[in-house]
């Protein structure tokens, strides 16, 4: 399936200002409003359901005798035409 990307920002932050985007996505979650990503004149908004999929991942990347890159990842998704994610056994712990 082909992906299409309806928004993207990266840039270097300190763990206090991404702490502070994620507070602000985990506010509009808990109240079951829309978020809204906005960067410069690009704007996208989107509604998750009440039960999309929730993806995390800690990856390493770039060659084994080489300097890599280490990750987390966090993934929310859902059916566009409305449908809940697929519902996981594993219960995600974060400590």
């Amino acid at each position: 399936m082909p992906e299409e990307v309806l928004f993207k920002s990266e840039s270097g932050q300190t763990r206090e200002e991404i702490a502070s985007y994620l507070h602000s996505v985990a506010e509009k979650f808990e109240q079951g409003d829309a978020v809204t990503l906005k960067s410069g004149s690009e704007s996208v908004t989107i509604e998750p359901p009440a039960r999309p999929t929730f993806e995390v991942k800690a990856e390493r990347e770039g060659p084994t005798d080489g300097p890599s890159k280490l990750s987390i990842e966090f993934e929310l998704e859902w059916d566009e035409n409305g449908s809940e994610g697929d519902v996981g056994s594993d219960q995600l712990e974060i400590e």
